[in-house]
């Protein structure tokens, strides 16, 4: 059973950093395409930042320059390291993972995911 737990969410104040954690347990980690997702109380689910097993990454525009996805795969790990946060990043954060995605491309879209976390709020307020 594919598993995934975030942390290191909280709250900041604008122009503040916070790294975000996953750990997977129950796949390969190593040839799975991860993510990061949020979703803001009213607003649709937003696809943030991807990572591909060969580690090509892809942000949205909202997060481009800000926000960086990386992974550890010896410790079956993916980060998300946001800086310069705006109020507008308040969300509840999720990791997410592909178990079937293979191409050398990042996903771009929630549908090529098929795992995701229980989620972890990140507030941004002065």
């Amino acid at each position: 059973q594919v598993q995934l737990v975030e942390s290191g969410g909280g709250s900041v104040q604008p122009g503040g950093s916070l790294r975000l954690s996953c750990g997977v347990s129950g796949s390969i980690f190593s040839i799975n395409a991860m993510g990061w997702y949020r979703q803001a109380p009213g607003k649709r689910r937003e696809l943030v930042a991807a990572i591909t097993s060969g580690g090509i990454t892809n942000y949205a525009d909202s997060v481009k320059g800000r926000f960086t996805i990386s992974r550890d795969n010896a410790k079956n790990t993916v980060y998300l390291q946001m800086n310069s946060l705006k109020p507008e990043d308040t969300a509840v954060y999720y990791c997410t993972l592909s178990t079937y995605y293979r191409d050398y491309r990042p996903p771009k879209s929630l549908d090529e995911f098929d795992h995701w976390g229980q989620g972890t709020q990140v507030t941004v307020s002065s």
